[in-house]
């Protein structure tokens, strides 16, 4: 005798990369902040692309049309048409959406990532179902700055590719100019970074959700300034004398400059006798006691250095930010 044995279908495994648990729960309540975000990189990305490639193409057809026209009409004037201000505005609002992420991001997660969560109780009815609150948080706080990270990496590659590949004779920039400078390295990533740990910080501190918004965007911007502000003492900076005082490279980051009195004192910015040569300079020099002149600077060579120092301090400032958090959280769930 046969017995029949009834066969039951395999469930089908989840794919390892299908977002489960606490990831899937994030990813369902910031949804439409994942959408908005997606949209922000994707057209940011496009113009960049666009700048890369074809705009910067009109840019120089234009230049050799504007030339040629003039070479032919001594009355001609100089003004470019409207590609040369099309690429402009196009890369200055590329710079401008990586330069200012960080206080979009700061007021989302002051506002809808710690705080709105627990006004509405909605993390603490995660907290019910076998999530622990160092286990949400840690969802909450890991979801957003993998997708920021990617996001902003992208731009600021492409920035970079924009920068980098022989545009820098359209783009009327210079390195260390705080959109480009921010735009073009890892201090991007780091300050998004930051500002997704400071705004669940203060909405951890706050628990309310417009306050929590308006606060952390402030501390965000009060950390950008800072940066902006000591960002020429993160890295030692070249000092010359004489000559080389009042002929520093074209692509250096002047500092400081003045003068050397002949009692050996430094003063700092001092324009006497700047534009003098020959015998003329000396005697200029010799009425107002001026013994030399020096300057302090940053070369080209100093973009990476600086960039990297700032990254760690703003790195070093979202891991204190993140530990402060789970504190607060810990003491609160205790």
């Amino acid at each position: 005798m046969t017995a029949a044995t009834a066969t039951r279908p395999l469930t089908p495994r989840p794919s390892p990369l299908t977002p489960r648990g606490t990831v899937w729960t994030a990813l369902r309540l910031h949804g439409a902040a994942l959408w908005i975000w997606v949209a922000l990189v994707a057209v940011t990305a496009m113009g960049l692309l666009w700048a890369c490639g074809l705009g910067a193409d009109a840019v120089r057809e234009e230049a050799h049309r504007l030339a040629a026209s003039c070479a032919m009409d001594s009355f001609c004037g100089d003004t470019p048409d409207g590609a040369t201000s099309l690429y402009e505005a196009v890369a200055q609002l590329a710079a401008y959406a990586i330069v200012y992420l960080p206080y979009l991001v700061a007021a989302w997660a002051g506002a809808a990532l710690v705080a709105r969560e627990l006004e509405s109780g909605t993390a603490a009815l995660a907290w019910t179902q076998s999530v622990t609150p160092a286990r949400w948080l840690a969802a909450q706080l890991a979801v957003p700055a993998a997708l920021i990270t990617a996001g902003t990496t992208v731009l600021v590659l492409l920035h970079r590719l924009m920068w980098t590949d022989g545009h820098r004779d359209i783009l009327y920039q210079d390195w260390y100019e705080t959109d480009a400078y921010r735009s073009n390295g890892t201090v991007a990533v780091a300050a998004a970074l930051c500002a997704v740990a400071v705004g669940a910080l203060v909405g951890m501190l706050v628990r309310r959700t417009l306050p929590a918004l308006g606060l952390a965007v402030v501390v965000t911007v009060a950390v950008q300034t800072l940066g902006d502000v000591y960002r020429d003492s993160l890295w030692p900076v070249v000092t010359v004398t004489g000559a080389a005082a009042l002929n520093i490279p074209d692509s250096a980051a002047l500092v400081r400059e003045g003068v050397i009195l002949t009692s050996g004192e430094r003063v700092g910015i001092n324009a006497a006798c700047v534009e003098r040569t020959g015998a003329d300079l000396k005697n200029c020099m010799s009425e107002h006691g001026i013994s030399d002149f020096w300057a302090t600077y940053h070369p080209s060579s100093h973009f990476w250095p600086l960039q990297l120092t700032e990254t760690a301090l703003l790195l070093t400032l979202t891991a204190l930010a993140v530990f402060l958090a789970f504190r607060v959280l810990k003491r609160r769930t205790a």
